[in-house]
């Protein structure tokens, strides 16, 4: 075993501790040789295991390499490339720290091979993805950020937690996969930590709250990296669990009719999140080698083309300072080439033959219908329609076509976004279109070898037949499905209201418990104990006071008296004093002879 191994994660977290001492002339190609270095670190990983350190009576291992945390690290390392070429223009340097820690917590945790070292990158990523919302510094971002991280720290420790009663039991703080079938309270608690980050119904409004608030960069790194760092988790730990399969389908479901609903394009994508991490959560729910490769394949799929529909509503969002549907429209004639990027990652996400969806999303259908759960199967297949219809269409339609809503500053705003942005929103709309031609390149680096054709007639024919009639839907319900400026309620409703509700209760019936307590240690406590000390301050001074200076005048006098005895002459005191020692000897004999 080696004594150093050099972690991908370590890379990132130097250059962010070094980048405020980079020259301005060399910000830029700095900004992009660090997050090359850990891709190139990452490609030379060999499998194995490696980093183990031993801290006190912990042994911490910070390298597992295996098939599985490489298909992960790969990914999330090119898409730190394109999250840092897409924000290359950005001057503030506390912004590319912050995506860098965030990052750089998300490797570290794919690489955990033990649950401290897992926990210990976990809260990394919660404590730095936040600052990608402050950032932003509105005061709804100011809020969502509180909201996100307030969250995040509870799960930290349902899942902290659960991690040390586990190891309790164990007796060993390795992070392997875990008795799915015979769950306890701790495995238990394990599983809330992973699928709040999942963004699973009801620990999901937390994703559209933040992502939606945060910087027009911050959102591409936070949605590629904290939800798919927990299907990893769920990889890891939980494939077969039998529960994730129903809460997989209900969030496919779920994230689509709220994105049908939602009005900002931004939280659109967001709470598409939730839909499409449901494929992944059903897929590790499920269990099988096809499951979990799909689960896998989809991770890879999603983090790409989400990131290049985040980049191009950011992008918008960057040059017109809108987000809102209602106030966008015939764009396509001020940002072309950002409207032909978006329109790839819509097609995309939506499973459209020769890109990057179609190729990851299907397996985990297929998976579904294999173990017949066909329930599981055509649920998403009508998820997959709903896709197609908010995020395929709904999107370019609303942003590029439709009515032109923009206000006039907003409008003269309008172009093509800096080149940085727009090469990093063709690269990544160049890797959905060659992961979905061409299907080794993502299938052999898969967890289990893959036995899987997705082109075949059937599967074609199907799916286009799918999104032929959800397009048709959409036309033809096109007044029905136009944008309205209304907040949709959603679970958060729950603990906003029980927020306030806290807030009432700390403000009303506690504060008049403790003013009532305080009133009565008043009347009961002070009042009683100041009257007791003015009759023993009364006591002290008419009665000891008195009768210590009683005695201290008769000892006075006495001095007087025995004072008048003094003649001032020797001579005539020592006959005094003799004379008086006499008289009592001689009454002291007369006395002894009675």
């Amino acid at each position: 075993m080696s004594s150093f191994w050099l972690h991908p994660a370590l890379i990132l977290l130097l250059g962010a501790l070094l980048l405020p001492l980079v020259p301005a002339k060399l910000k830029k190609a700095y900004l992009l040789l660090i997050p090359v270095l850990v891709f190139a670190r990452t490609l030379n990983l060999s499998v194995g295991v490696f980093g183990h350190v031993q801290f006190l009576d912990w042994g911490l291992t910070f390298g597992r390499v295996d098939k599985l945390s490489l298909v992960f690290g790969y990914i999330m390392s090119l898409m730190c490339i394109l999250g840092t070429l897409y924000g290359l223009h950005v001057k503030e340097n506390t912004q590319h720290i912050a995506a860098w820690v965030y990052v750089a917590g998300s490797i570290g945790a794919i690489y955990a091979g033990d649950f401290i070292t897992l926990f210990l990158f976990w809260e990394v990523m919660a404590f730095s993805s936040v600052f990608l919302i402050w950032f932003r510094g509105r005061p709804e971002s100011l809020s969502a950020g509180l909201r996100y991280l307030l969250v995040h720290v509870a799960g930290g420790l349902a899942l902290l937690a659960g991690m040390v009663l586990h190891c309790r039991a164990q007796g060993s703080w390795s992070f392997n996969a875990l008795d799915v079938h015979h769950p306890t309270v701790a495995i238990d608690l394990i599983l809330i930590g992973f699928l709040l980050n999942a963004a699973v119904p009801p620990f999901h409004a937390w994703l559209p709250d933040a992502y939606g608030a945060a910087t027009f960069n911050g959102s591409v790194f936070m949605c590629a990296f904290t939800t798919k760092t927990a299907v990893y988790a769920l990889c890891r730990g939980f494939a077969g669990m039998e529960i994730l399969v129903p809460l997989g389908v209900i969030m496919a479901l779920y994230g689509v009719v709220y994105a049908v609903l939602e009005n900002d394009c931004r939280r659109l994508l967001a709470y598409h999140i939730i839909s499409q991490v449901g494929y992944m959560v059903a897929g590790v729910g499920l269990g099988t080698a096809m499951a979990i490769n799909g689960a896998c394949a989809h991770a890879f799929a999603h983090i790409l083309y989400k990131g290049l529909l985040f980049m191009g509503c950011g992008a918008v969002l960057h040059m017109t300072g809108e987000s809102k549907f209602t106030e966008l429209g015939g764009l396509w004639k001020k940002m072309p080439w950002t409207f032909v990027f978006t329109l790839i990652g819509g097609l995309s996400i939506s499973a459209f033959p020769l890109f990057s969806g179609f190729v990851s999303k299907s397996m985990i259908v297929t998976a579904g219908f294999e173990e017949h759960k066909y329930w599981v199967g055509f649920l998403l297949l009508l998820a997959s329609a709903g896709t197609f219809l908010h995020t395929g269409l709904k999107v370019p339609y609303f942003i590029w076509f439709g009515k032109n809503q923009p206000k006039p500053e907003a409008w003269k705003r309008a172009a093509e976004p800096p080149i940085n942005m727009t090469v990093a929103m063709a690269i990544a709309a160049g890797l959905c279109i060659f992961i979905g031609c061409y299907t080794p390149y993502l299938y052999k680096m898969l967890p289990y070898t893959v036995d899987y054709q997705p082109y075949t007639a059937y599967h074609i024919s199907e799916t286009l037949q799918i999104l032929l009639f959800t397009g048709v839907g959409f036309f033809l319900l096109l007044k029905k499905l136009r944008p309205e400026p209304k907040i949709s309620l959603d679970l958060d409703w729950f603990y906003r209201k029980g927020g306030r509700a806290f807030l009432w209760f700390a403000r009303k019936p506690v504060q008049a418990t403790d003013t009532m307590v305080g009133e009565l240690y008043r009347v009961a406590g002070l009042v009683p104990l100041m009257k007791t000390a003015r009759l023993a301050s009364l006591f002290d001074n008419g009665v000891i006071d008195g009768f210590v200076d009683g005695i201290a005048q008769g000892v006075r006098g006495i001095g007087r008296r025995l004072r008048f005895a003094q003649r001032g002459q020797m001579q005539e005191n020592l006959a005094f004093a003799f004379a008086v020692a006499a008289l009592l000897i001689v009454a002291f004999v007369i006395y002894s002879y009675r």
